[in-house]
């Protein structure tokens, strides 16, 4: 689903942008919520281009999803029968968010200890969130912070 994805995506934006895998989906054997998750990057001043060329291809933006130096965009996608979500974080080359997000994919697909030990966490947070998504993520938080030291 991701070598589609970012094949439509690369479509859109060009070869300036930097597309990458991550989230759950990205871990083997992570698991996840069936939520694909992509890290989009590219220069600070194309990223207002840029939101309003996702915008056009119909990916929703989310102000609330985002943060400081991130724009969060999704896209509902029927997959084999099923709804299929995709998350795009929207970033400048080496901001923060950008370089935590892939330093901790990295980490977890290195260290199958601390994935299994993730994955738990992620469970736990889906019971505790009851869909809410604020809360799932804030649940993660603590430990996501911790291991990106």
């Amino acid at each position: 689903m991701f070598r589609r994805e970012k094949i439509k995506l690369r479509k859109i934006l060009g070869k300036e942008a930097s597309i990458e895998h991550v989230g759950s989906t990205a871990v083997p054997g992570l698991g996840g919520k069936g939520i694909l998750d992509i890290m989009i990057s590219d220069n600070k001043g194309r990223i207002l281009k840029i939101k309003k060329k996702l915008e056009k291809a119909k990916y929703i933006f989310k102000e609330s999803g985002g943060g400081k130096d991130r724009l969060f965009f999704k896209k509902e996608y029927k997959h084999y029968g099923k709804i299929r979500m995709v998350h795009l974080q929207l970033t400048h080359y080496n901001s923060d968010e950008f370089k935590h997000m892939i330093e901790f994919k990295n980490r977890l697909i290195d260290n199958k200890g601390l994935a299994k030990e993730y994955s738990k966490v992620k469970k736990e947070a889906v019971k505790y969130a009851k869909g809410e998504g604020k809360i799932y993520r804030k649940h993660k938080e603590k430990f996501i912070n911790e291991n990106e030291k």
